[in-house]
């Protein structure tokens, strides 16, 4: 129900969280959907609204997997909006703020060459133009791909492995978390 950005993957998944009239942040509620013993937990601002013994929201922030939070508070008047305009009110300053917040995190990332990043926007241009003239090879082209990614993302989670970088290094690099790092890089070496 948060939001994702491919590239950064559950490490910056991001939400409108809640904040209570004292400025504290409630700890996640729990929400059952009638299927038995499938309990799934929320942070989001909309689940404290006061039923069921939780607590009652009065204001929204920007929060991320990361355990980033933004300093913005966006207040929930309930009274005066009808539920779905309510809804959009609510994320649109924490949607901004936690996109505002991805984009730092992606300053922070190992950027990549000028010259690749091009070439990487031309290759996806090409292949969107032969997808819809030619399906059938764009489909060959993205298996080529597959297979070449495939090769250098090995031989590269090898080296990085060889040259001691820590997890946290290479999780700054990427923008991901150190476990995220450590899952994609054994994803790396162990796909054939």
């Amino acid at each position: 129900m948060g939001w994702t950005a491919e590239e950064f993957g559950a490490s910056h998944e991001g939400w409108a969280g809640a904040l209570l009239a004292d400025g504290t942040e409630p700890g996640p509620v729990h929400l059952d959907p009638g299927t038995g013993s499938d309990l799934r937990q929320t942070r989001e601002w909309w689940a404290y609204s006061g039923i069921l013994n939780r607590p009652r929201a009065a204001a929204a922030r920007a929060a991320c997997a990361c355990g980033w939070r933004g300093a913005a508070q966006y207040p929930i008047d309930r009274a005066t909006e009808e539920p779905d305009s309510l809804y959009e009110q609510v994320i649109e300053g924490p949607r901004g703020d936690w996109e505002r917040h991805l984009d730092e995190v992606e300053a922070r990332t190992v950027p990549l060459p000028a010259e690749l990043a091009h070439l990487l926007e031309r290759v996806e241009d090409q292949l969107n133009n032969l997808a819809g003239q030619a399906p059938v090879a764009a489909l060959k082209a993205v298996a080529a791909l597959e297979r070449v990614t495939r090769s250098v993302a090995r031989d590269a989670a090898y080296i990085a492995e060889a040259d001691d970088l820590s997890w946290e290094s290479i999780g700054t690099g990427l923008g991901i978390s150190e476990k995220e790092a450590r899952n994609r890089l054994t994803h790396y070496t162990c796909r054939r």
